[in-house]
């Protein structure tokens, strides 16, 4: 339901995504996982059709994503780490936007409706501005329209960024409820979130693909931290590694283009 194939993202001489290829089955929930500035969003921005990829292809749902976009984008719910959503509106008047936006009948908008605003639990939020609304609710509107078309293929980029214990709890509800009927890929900073909802991971670090398997398979030398912190040299990008004692730490070091420059990565990645 999705592939990659060879994806590659350059922007001048940095490499924010570098040869990744993976390919997830129908009815599976899969974790990205990453640090920092890995190159997880640009990833998930190329297979949503939202970026163009340097090199390679994605295809969603046997759709490729840059020949056959409005057909493909049919079959996908895309949730950005900044959700998709107009401060002015309502709720339920974002909603009848993006459904007449995507072209759905009155009846068919109309059922749809009722599903995402009962399934994202939002009717008491439905007629107050967006703006008004707690992190946790934009969140729901920001999934709800999403879900709004009924796609097969869910990808999320870090759907529980700054949501309280209480909601991240029924938002990991959420998501292992749409796993039963959808494939879902989402990137997340919560190695907690992996046992709870995925049942594979795929771990990025400066822009490589590092590992793909099975929670208990990035568990099998300890902890997931510590799997974690082994896979992305605990944190460290090349540079750091390579830096005379004494350097200034904290400047963020891009990866290594192929003339060997070093350039600042991408940020808020």
């Amino acid at each position: 339901m999705i592939e990659a194939k060879g994806l590659s993202k350059y922007y001048g001489s940095f490499v924010a995504v570098q040869d990744i290829s993976f390919t997830i089955p129908e009815g599976q929930i899969v974790a990205f996982l990453g640090p920092n500035g890995a190159g997880k969003s640009t990833t998930m921005k190329i297979l949503s059709g939202y970026l163009g990829a340097s090199a390679g292809t994605a295809a969603v749902a046997g759709l490729d994503v840059r020949r056959d976009r409005l057909a493909m984008s049919r079959r996908l719910g895309y949730l950005p780490e900044n959700g998709p959503l107009y401060q002015n509106m309502t709720p339920l008047e974002l909603l009848r936007f993006f459904g007449e936006a995507r072209g759905l009948e009155a009846g068919t908008l109309t059922s749809r409706l009722d599903y995402v605003i009962d399934r994202c639990s939002l009717r008491e939020a439905l007629e107050k501005p967006i703006d008004k609304l707690s992190r946790g609710n934009k969140q729901r509107v920001g999934l709800a329209q999403a879900l709004l078309h009924d796609p097969d293929v869910l990808i999320m980029d870090e759907p529980t960024a700054g949501l309280d214990p209480n909601q991240i709890r029924d938002f990991r509800q959420d998501i292992r409820l749409l796993g039963q009927t959808r494939t879902i890929l989402l990137s997340t900073h919560i190695l907690q979130e992996v046992d709870v909802i995925a049942d594979r991971v795929l771990l990025i670090h400066e822009g490589r693909l590092v590992f793909d398997g099975m929670p208990e398979e990035l568990r099998r030398e300890g902890t997931l931290e510590e799997s974690f912190y082994a896979l992305t040299g605990n944190g460290q990008t090349a540079a750091d590694e390579t830096a005379p004692a004494g350097s200034a730490g904290g400047e963020p070091a891009g990866r290594n283009s192929a003339d060997g420059d070093t350039t600042r990565g991408e940020a808020g990645e």
